[in-house]
Order: C-alpha cells, then sequence, then structure tokens
C-alpha cells in the first residue's frame, strides 16, 4: 500500500474508533475505506478485525468493575464466545473472494439494521430488568447457545455483533443494564480476540494497514472517551448509518450490475 493508501486506513480506523467509542458501528467506516483502497474482500475484512481487536480490549478494561460476581456467567459463556468466534472465521476463510464479495452489500445491510435497533434493544433490556427480580439459579445453556450463534456471525463479519449480543445476554439473563453491558463487552472481546488469531496464523492480514489502523483506533477510541457528552451519538449513529446504506448500494450496483 502507498502511504497515502496508508493514511486513508488510519483515517478510517481514528474514526472507527471514535464512533466505537461514542455509538457503535465503526466497522461500517473501517471496513468499506480498505474496499475502496483495493483490498480484496475476504482479506479486507480479515485485517479490519485485527486491527481493530485493541479496542474492545479498551472498552472491556473500562467495565472490568462491573463483571464482579460474573464468575459463573464467565466460565460458561466465553467457551462458547471463542468457540463460535472460532467457526465464524474458519467459514470465512474458506469462502470464496466472489461468494463473499456478493455476500458484503448483505451483511453491511444487516449491520446497518442491527445499529438502528441498538436503542430499543437497550431499552427492551432495560424495561425486562426493571421487571423481573434476579435468580440466583441462572440457567445458562440458553444463553450459551444464543452467544455461540453470535459469534458465528462476530468471527464472520462483526458489524454490529455487540448489539446482537446485548439482545441475547438481556433476552435470557436478569441483571442490571451496566452488568450485562460489561458481560457483553468481554463477549465481543473474546469472539474478535479468536477470529483475530485464527486470521493471524491463517489469513491474509495487510499487515502495514493493520499495523497503522490499530494504532489509530486505539487513539480514536481514547478521544471518543473524552468526547462523551460533548457530542451527540444518536447523531454521530444516524450519519454511520447512512454512510452504511450508501456504501452498502453503492457496492451492490458494482457487485451485481
Amino acid at each position: 500500500m502507498t502511504p497515502g493508501d496508508l493514511a486513508l486506513a488510519g483515517l478510517a480506523a481514528l474514526i472507527a474508533g471514535v464512533v466505537n467509542a461514542l455509538a457503535g458501528g465503526g466497522t461500517l467506516i473501517s471496513f468499506p475505506m480498505l474496499l475502496a483502497l483495493g483490498v480484496p474482500p475476504v482479506s479486507a475484512n480479515v485485517t479490519n478485525t485485527v486491527a481493530l481487536v485493541p479496542g474492545y480490549l479498551g472498552g472491556t478494561l473500562a467495565q472490568r468493575a462491573d463483571l464482579g460476581g460474573q464468575g459463573r456467567r464467565l466460565r460458561v459463556l466465553m467457551p462458547a464466545a471463542a468457540a463460535g468466534g472460532l467457526v465464524g472465521a474458519a467459514l470465512l476463510l474458506l469462502t470464496p473472494e466472489r461468494a463473499f464479495e456478493v455476500l458484503i452489500p448483505v451483511l453491511i445491510l444487516a449491520a446497518v439494521a442491527v445499529l438502528a435497533l441498538g436503542d430499543a434493544v437497550k431499552r427492551r433490556v432495560a424495561e425486562r430488568v426493571s421487571r423481573l427480580g434476579a435468580d440466583g439459579a441462572e440457567r445458562l445453556a440458553g444463553p450459551a447457545v444464543g452467544i455461540f450463534l453470535a459469534a458465528i456471525y462476530g468471527g464472520y463479519f462483526g458489524g454490529g455483533l455487540g448489539i446482537i449480543v446485548l439482545a441475547v445476554l438481556g433476552t435470557i439473563l436478569v441483571d442490571s443494564l451496566t452488568r450485562l453491558n460489561a458481560l457483553k463487552q468481554v463477549s465481543s472481546l473474546v469472539i474478535n480476540a479468536v477470529a483475530a488469531a485464527v486470521f493471524v496464523a491463517f489469513g491474509d492480514v495487510v499487515w502495514s494497514a493493520a499495523a497503522v489502523m490499530l494504532v489509530c483506533a486505539v487513539v480514536g477510541g481514547y478521544l471518543g472517551g473524552t468526547l462523551a457528552g460533548r457530542v451527540s451519538a444518536r447523531t454521530l449513529q444516524r450519519i454511520v448509518l447512512v454512510i452504511g446504506v450508501v456504501v452498502a448500494v453503492a457496492y451492490a450496483v458494482r457487485t451485481y450490475a
């Protein structure tokens, strides 16, 4: 990649880091940029996943205090998250380039839809928690299956993964939204870290872009944290949704026409 290409990839990752910190949906910025720079679709997705993993680590560390008392959940759900991430990553690497290229508009629109439903999901989870009391003998088989299925999607593409995981957890578990969100963060970290490990070992990572994007994404996440409360997350989310739709339509025209 040329220095100009790396600069654009880094800028996209910086914006993605800010967006993820404030509203979510940063993948809809960074992944299309790699495509626009001529990176093959599967390689672009692989590179994007590897580059953005530190952002999930930062989110998990920021909410680690809210994981207190959730040891049993972590012991049951994280192996399911890891297994699903492994399956999703393997499926991506086994998908022919052309087949994944055809799926890109659908995957981006799916991520847009999930992101658009994010606020509604959080409201429903909060409402359910307020109606129900915690059950000390909660059953975790259902959440484990749900996390495994969500993780397959996360390892394969991952746009809007956090909302999907939160919806799975909030539908079955009873706890505060803050604690469920912390569990979502560590689940997303495990899913993406496992997928990234598979991609590093077997995928075609564009390392020059990944290195630049990794640093920029971390900086963007920090900036996003400092801007929290001063920038409207809802407005930013709407901008990302519009960008996602435009990218999906443009890519669909290019792919299907």
